[in-house]
């Protein structure tokens, strides 16, 4: 039973490299099973197909999200530092979950085909959202976030601006002749995102 266990766990890894670097459609079940050390047939025994393959490995992304979102410290904070906690954390996050960003890009190439498969990914926001929900209602309470922020689109916004500057590092790189990879200019984009975001919420002269 153990080894059983442990092989479906080197199965979803290498699927999840494969994934990851080749996307839905490049990814080959030979090559997995190949990595894997393992049959085809073995791996259609726990998978029963490509697709559920890879819905299995965006579950697990999902997953691991969910516990990353649910061990953010903003309970004890105020509103404005629970805010700039969140973006560091988010952005965080994106810097060390290249393969995540690999699963999404082709993830919605396909129109999110995959995921409308699965009945565990929409878990995986809802502690967050609620969290920052209330963060949102304390600042607001307090005078110093303006009214009527949504807390779905207030992530969006801060995750894209982490997302998008990682899955187009290496482009920018040549773009813009700077090296987007240095420590130095990841830490300006931080402090970049952490100021528009502080800058939206603490704006109270178009909220209503």
């Amino acid at each position: 039973m153990r080894d059983g266990v442990r092989t479906k766990e080197r199965i979803l890894e290498i699927a999840g490299e494969e994934f990851a670097n080749r996307g839905y459609d490049g990814a080959r079940v030979d090559e997995i099973a190949r990595r894997s050390k393992v049959s085809k047939n073995l791996i259609y025994h726990y998978f029963n197909s490509k697709d559920a393959l890879f819905v299995a490995v965006l579950e697990q992304a999902y997953q691991d999200l969910h516990e990353r979102h649910r061990q953010i410290a903003l309970d004890d904070t105020s509103p404005l530092e629970g805010v700039r906690r969140l973006v560091k954390e988010v952005f965080t996050y994106w810097s060390q979950s290249r393969r995540f960003i690999g699963y999404l890009n082709s993830e919605n190439f396909h129109k999110a085909k995959h995921i409308k498969k699965s009945q565990n990914v929409h878990n995986a926001y809802v502690t967050l959202i609620a969290t920052i929900k209330r963060l949102l209602a304390d600042g607001e309470r307090e005078g110093v976030f303006r009214a009527k922020v949504d807390p779905v689109q207030l992530y969006i916004s801060i995750s894209a601006m982490a997302y998008h500057y990682f899955s187009n590092q290496h482009t920018f790189s040549v773009v813009f002749k700077k090296d987007f990879t240095a420590t130095n200019m990841l830490a300006q984009r931080l402090q970049h995102i952490e100021e528009v975001v502080i800058g939206y919420l603490r704006d109270k002269t178009s909220s209503g």
